[in-house]
């Protein structure tokens, strides 16, 4: 098999697509179904200081690394890759607000606590188990969008028991697995 795609590599083709446009300079950077796959992410993504929204989805990426200076990403899109953990997320933690991660490998939710402005979270079909890795999402009061189903946690419990168990966990949350919640309000 062809070696993997570089996030240089990446950007440089990136660059020729947008008739020689400065990633550096980008608001919207998209670098997903690269062929061959981007299998690491590097610092080279931290010179993207301008950009809002990235997108790795559909590649071969096992750890979130190298994303530090990008102090202006709002909306990160990894779904679909080989992520094992959210470690590395938490250099974004004053300016990411949607973070899809959906069809990868995760288990644990630790450096989720950090993401200060999150309110929107794609983490469906992926590997969470416990109701204790669920629990830290209560450390993140911004939270309005959650998409969790997939997950073998969901998997093992009657739909309505897993609204319950959400709602009481999550009660500021809008909308699970794409369904608005119901609120006191309503």
């Amino acid at each position: 098999m062809a070696r993997a795609t570089t996030i240089k590599e990446a950007l440089q083709r990136w660059t020729q697509e947008n008739d020689g446009l400065d990633p550096t300079q980008a608001k919207d950077i998209q670098l997903q179904f690269q062929w061959p796959p981007i299998e690491k992410m590097d610092g080279t993504l931290s010179t993207l200081t301008e950009c809002e929204k990235l997108s790795l989805s559909s590649n071969m990426i096992d750890k979130i690394v190298g994303v530090g200076g990008m102090r202006n990403l709002r909306i990160l899109s990894l779904a679909r890759n080989y992520i094992k953990s959210l470690n590395g997320i938490e250099a974004l933690g004053e300016s990411l607000e949607e973070l899809w991660v959906s069809y990868n490998l995760i288990d644990k939710l630790k450096g989720v606590e950090s993401l200060k402005k999150l309110k929107v979270l794609y983490i469906g079909n992926n590997s969470i188990r416990e109701w204790g890795e669920f629990n830290k999402l209560q450390s993140v009061p911004t939270l309005e969008d959650l998409l969790f189903a997939g997950n073998p946690l969901v998997e093992n419990i009657d739909e309505s028991a897993y609204i319950r168990e959400v709602q009481k966990r999550l009660p500021a949350l809008k909308k699970l697995d794409g369904e608005n919640m119901l609120t006191d309000e309503d």
